[in-house]
């Protein structure tokens, strides 16, 4: 049943005649006849009668008045639940990342949302090719997400909030022949052995810039996604690798220098992406506001 053909019927029995609710709700007399004649038809037995020239309720119209108020009491009840959810900064949030920018961002922030009345983060990370990121924003409030500087756009079907730009550099171990240059050139590594991700994941068409800006295929050895699985076979022997400058530089001992690309500069972006009416929520604008807020000294990046 409509419901607000369910308030007309219960106006009516409050109020009389057909001309008291149209006065009421400012609209024709013959507006509101359409509409209980409209809810007549979903009902077996009459729910209005003549008397006099007034329309009044029937048994069963009365009955049916009675339970819209019950309808209405349980309307404005799941109103206020949604508003109260929406609005309450204390609420759930769940946030995904993938490894290298959880390991950098979920740390901080569940230190910035510590206090009372702060959102409730649940984190999780994901191991996704970049084409999969938005998808996640199905399953998770807010999605940490990265793509290649000039790759294709996020598609318009999320909200896209920017977090960082992030250089991508060469790693290689302290005791490549490399290891003491500022910089390095395509030529200089061209001839390397490479480490490399597996297909579909973000890193690979920069891998496959440089290999266009050579003019010759890599020769990759290796095919790790975990950065710091990554830096471990970096650090033991010959082999060299992209890696992102901040989010997942090497610590001081580990072995390894991070070198940038002077002659084809490579850089990806980290965004935030989510659904837009998540963004209805004060617990997920409060998160997203804390992660965009963070300092580039928090979380070991430069900004946007």
């Amino acid at each position: 049943m409509d419901l607000h053909q369910l308030r007309l019927l219960r106006e009516l029995g409050d109020r009389g005649s057909l001309a008291a609710v149209a006065r009421s709700l400012h609209v024709s007399a013959s507006a509101v006849s359409q509409q209980l004649t409209a809810l007549q038809r979903r009902v077996e037995v009459p729910l209005t009668e003549r008397r006099g020239r007034n329309l009044v309720l029937t048994g069963a119209g009365q009955a049916l008045a009675r339970a819209a108020v019950d309808i209405s009491v349980a309307m404005r009840s799941a109103e206020q639940a949604v508003s109260h959810y929406l609005q309450d900064p204390s609420a759930t949030v769940s946030l995904c990342a993938f490894n290298s920018a959880g390991l950098t961002y979920f740390g901080p922030l569940l230190q910035s949302l510590a206090g009372d009345g702060s959102p409730r983060l649940i984190c999780s990370d994901k191991d996704v090719g970049q084409e999969d990121f938005p998808a996640l924003t199905a399953d998770y409030d807010l999605v940490i997400a990265h793509r290649l500087e000039h790759s294709a756009p996020w598609p318009e079907t999320v909200t896209v909030m920017p977090l960082v730009r992030e250089p991508l550099d060469v790693a290689m171990s302290d005791r490549h022949p490399l290891a003491g240059a500022p910089s390095v050139s395509i030529g200089d590594i061209i001839n390397e052995e490479w480490v490399s991700v597996q297909d579909g994941f973000p890193l690979l068409p920069a891998l496959q810039a440089i290999a266009v800006h050579a003019g010759q295929p890599l020769r990759i050895t290796h095919r790790i996604n975990e950065f710091f699985i990554a830096a471990a076979v970096v650090s033991a022997g010959p082999a060299i690798a992209l890696m992102p400058r901040h989010t997942a530089s090497p610590p001081a001992g580990s072995g390894i220098v991070l070198k940038p690309i002077r002659d084809l500069p490579l850089a990806r972006r980290v965004d935030l992406l989510c659904r837009p009416e998540a963004l209805q929520r004060t617990a997920v604008l409060q998160v997203a506001d804390a992660l965009r807020r963070m300092p580039a000294d928090d979380v070991g990046c430069s900004g946007p």
